[in-house]
């Protein structure tokens, strides 16, 4: 049987591009770069954005179809936000770009490839109420007896589930390591995830983590389709690879097999902070071992902060024994030093913070100019009692 496919032939760019004034000589080597495998260390402040956007909009202007260049990221709000530069530069010439989070490309390929691997094409996504409901229901189905000893609640079950996955780990361990209060469950909970897979399939639903998990399956165990979806995509783009994890790390170095090794990936192996959700930073670490002549470029300068907080924490990266080695340069001018308060708990850190805002009131700064940054809202609660 003869197959045929269509080829879609790239309009001649109809936007400019101004290298020149946009980037700086990093930025610029980085976006005019040839074919094969990129590791971009893209230090804070450096102006990551900016170049993995001109990489995209460079690459349409040589001839690659927007069809086939795939961006992912890392949240929504990163997706939605490179997408709107990306359009901006070239004018709106990105409908077709694949752009967005690992979960929604996951989802547009098995809409299309899902009968593959097991799904029907209008399967349901199974939001975390969902997935809690589900456990709930396997569970009483395994007929565990949650009376005579404390027994994981479905929200920590699900989290216990989903980082074996990403990581590729058993579960046992993964119980022994974030939860070694529950081993005696061990047994039970393996029954659970068993019941929880068999329900997903039988209920044609999924939840987010199967959204990678049948992705690597049709590169893995179909060799035609992974063919195919190399050559779709001629070029890869990943944005923050020091928080993606084993499974998606894995997702892209495999089609990047079949379209010539086409992958840039851009992070920081200094800013990796989701190890706590099963991201490996692994995976920018040792980018250059697993995938062999690899092209480094490194962003130094700094367009976000003073010397002062570069020379500080240039002296902090120093130390970090795993490197990709990088020394930030500032842009900005000269500010004042910044000032590290050791403290021996939450309640005397809030009563520090709270302490000098009356200092700086009192010297004449108005309450409207002063501003109190933390990294999760729940930190916020002690500071503002």
């Amino acid at each position: 049987m003869t197959r045929t496919f269509t080829v879609r032939l790239a309009p001649r760019a109809s936007f400019q591009l101004n290298l020149e004034s946009g980037l700086n000589q990093a930025q610029r080597a980085a976006v005019t770069c040839g074919d094969g495998p990129k590791l971009v260390i893209a230090g804070a402040g450096s102006g990551k954005t900016r170049t993995i956007t001109y990489r995209v909009a460079y690459l349409i202007t040589t001839g690659v179809h927007p069809s086939q260049i795939l961006l992912a990221t890392f949240t929504n709000k990163a997706a939605r936000e490179m997408l709107s530069r990306v359009e901006a530069l070239t004018g709106g010439e990105t409908r077709a770009l694949w752009g967005g989070t690992f979960h929604s490309i996951g989802n547009r390929l098995l809409r299309r490839h899902g009968p593959l691997v097991g799904l029907q094409t209008n399967y349901s996504i199974l939001d975390e109420a969902d997935q809690r409901d589900l456990l709930k229901v396997c569970i009483t189905d395994a007929k565990v007896k949650v009376d005579e000893k404390r027994f994981p609640a479905p929200a920590i079950i699900e989290d216990l589930i989903s980082m074996a996955f990403n990581t590729q780990r058993p579960l046992a361990t993964v119980i022994e390591e974030r939860t070694p209060h529950f081993t005696m469950w061990t047994h039970e909970l393996e029954q659970v995830r068993t019941r929880y897979e068999a329900k997903k399939r039988s209920a044609n639903a999924v939840d987010y983590d199967d959204l990678l998990r049948f992705w690597l399956s049709l590169l893995e165990d179909h060799a035609e389709v992974a063919r195919r979806l190399g050559g779709q995509f001629r070029s890869l783009l990943v944005d923050e690879y020091q928080d993606t994890n084993l499974v998606q790390a894995q997702i892209v170095e495999r089609m990047a097999e079949h379209n010539g090794h086409n992958l840039m990936v851009v992070g920081d192996d200094a800013q990796s902070i989701y190890q706590f959700r099963g991201s490996n930073y692994d995976n920018i670490l040792k980018f250059p071992e697993r995938n062999p002549g690899t092209e480094i470029f490194t962003l130094e300068t700094n367009y976000r902060s003073t010397p002062e907080i570069l020379e500080f924490t240039n002296a902090s990266i120093l130390h970090n024994q795993r490197q990709h080695r990088k020394t930030l340069i500032a842009k900005r001018p000269s500010g004042s030093l910044p000032v590290v308060i050791p403290v021996n708990d939450v309640y005397q850190e809030a009563a520090f913070v709270a302490e000098r805002i009356l200092q700086l009131r009192d010297e004449g700064v108005a309450l409207a100019e002063m501003a109190v940054l933390y990294r999760a809202h729940a930190h916020s609660s002690i500071l503002q009692a």
